[in-house]
Parts: structure tokens; C-alpha cells; sequence
């Protein structure tokens, strides 16, 4: 592959074989070429030895390494720190959301999901995925966003939750 060329590929990791099939059936009609893994473990092998992706999209809850850890190792590790991820997880609890952020992704899309929203994320996900680093370094997430922005960001998400969007961009905190 070209150096020149964007990478057309995207890894996705998801335990849920009827969510590996609808995501990756979705990427393929888009030209896109998918690595499909069933379990964080296998995620983590093929990060370890090859950073050309487009995106990540990752389960948050996966037998033998979670989601969110490969997402934190993926921050902390220069050539894999620009690739955009989504999670996707059918856990509810606000903290994930807000955790999931701090941690590096760049989109949430809780399940169940419509393909409508699916394609939403997707396409959100891909643009940020230019080779601009958008997101903090993990360890100064926490220091860098004041606790009164922390309170704001987490009303935003309630917010955007109440009026039904299931699927949520990474919000910015104001200084």
C-alpha cells in the first residue's frame, strides 16, 4: 500500500457475532476493508504489529481485555495515538460515556443501534480520522479539564441523551 494513500482499513473488535456482520457488512458496501476480531486479546495482537488503520471501532466489554484498555494502550503508543476510535458497548452507566472519552475515543454509539445511526458514527468517526490528533494524552485528560467543565461536559451528555441520541461525538470542554 502506498505511503501516500489514506489506509482503507478498519479494524473492528466485537465478542457479538450479529455486530461484527452488520458493521462489517456496512464498512465493505462503503469500500472499506475490515479486520474482524472476536475478542480484545486478538485486537491488541494486531495493534502490536500493525498501526495502518483509518479507525478502530471496539466492544467496550470483550472476553480476555477490554475495550477500554485497548483504547489506552493505543494512546500511549505514538504510531497507533492518531487513529479515531468508536465504542460500542450495550452498557448504559453515564461514567462509561465519560470515561470512554477521557480515554481517547472519539465516538460512543451505545446498542442497540439502527444501521441510520451506525452510518451517523461511522461517518463522523472517518473524518476525524485526517491524521489530526484531536484527543489529549490520557494522563492529562484529568488534570487538564476543570472540574466545573468536567459537570458541563457530563450535563451535555445527559442532555443529549434525554432528547434520544443514541449516538454520541466526543465533546470538547470549554476553558
Amino acid at each position: 500500500m502506498s505511503t501516500n494513500q489514506p489506509s482503507q482499513r478498519i479494524l473492528l473488535a466485537d465478542d457479538d457475532p450479529v455486530i461484527r456482520h452488520l458493521v462489517t457488512s456496512t464498512l465493505k458496501r462503503d469500500g472499506h476493508i475490515v479486520v474482524a476480531v472476536d475478542d480484545g486479546r486478538e485486537a491488541f495482537r494486531i495493534l502490536q504489529r500493525d498501526a495502518d488503520f483509518k479507525a478502530i471501532i471496539i466492544d467496550m466489554m470483550m472476553p480476555h481485555i477490554e475495550g477500554l484498555e485497548i483504547i489506552r494502550y493505543m494512546r500511549t503508543e505514538k504510531r497507533l495515538s492518531r487513529i479515531p476510535a468508536m465504542m460500542i458497548t450495550s452498557e448504559r452507566a453515564l461514567s462509561l460515556m465519560t470515561e470512554s472519552f477521557a480515554a481517547g475515543v472519539t465516538v460512543f454509539l451505545p446498542k442497540p443501534f439502527s444501521v441510520e445511526q451506525l452510518q451517523t458514527m461511522l461517518c463522523l468517526l472517518l473524518n476525524n480520522s485526517n491524521g489530526d490528533d484531536h484527543r489529549p494524552a490520557p494522563s492529562s485528560v484529568q488534570s487538564s479539564v476543570p472540574s466545573q467543565n468536567k459537570t458541563r461536559i457530563e450535563e451535555n451528555v445527559l442532555s443529549a441523551v434525554r432528547v434520544g441520541l443514541n449516538g454520541l461525538t466526543r465533546l470538547r470542554s470549554v476553558s
